[in-house]
């Protein structure tokens, strides 16, 4: 089972980099954005495809899951964009707040049997190192 649970992320994992690669031109044309450069947003992205191959079948928690993983992405473009040392630490706290709560969404779909596991499990690894980088971002925004 989880086998056939993983060799199904890494097929969702081709597809969506062969997407993400089609949004190569579209980010092209953003490469002079701040967000685009930092790899907590680089392992945002990842969170979010990770949340989405993971297949949350209870609908609050996918649902919750997901915004949650969208918000991240965006905060962290906010933050990056932000002057004002206070306005970065802010925002970057509140995307690690999400943070925490795409995982704990992962963890009780996990428990319940409410997903795939291989996809959420790997959407934990990106998860704690988006934590830990955004860590980081609060730290040296101070």
């Amino acid at each position: 089972m989880f086998v056939e649970q993983k060799r199904l992320c890494l097929c969702l994992w081709e597809r969506l980099r062969l997407r993400r690669d089609a949004m190569t031109n579209f980010q092209t044309y953003l490469s002079n954005l701040p967000h685009e450069k930092l790899v907590a947003y680089q392992e945002a992205r990842k969170l979010l495809a990770c949340v989405h191959e993971a297949r949350i079948t209870d609908a609050r928690l996918k649902d919750q899951a997901l915004r949650a993983a969208v918000s991240i992405g965006l905060n962290i473009a906010e933050g990056a964009g932000r002057t004002s040392v206070a306005d970065k630490a802010r925002v970057y706290s509140i995307a690690r707040g999400e943070t925490s709560e795409v995982a704990a969404a992962l963890d009780l779909a996990l428990l319940t049997e409410a997903c795939l596991e291989a996809p959420a499990r790997q959407a934990a690894v990106h998860a704690q190192a988006v934590y830990s980088l955004l860590s980081g971002l609060i730290r040296r925004a101070r």
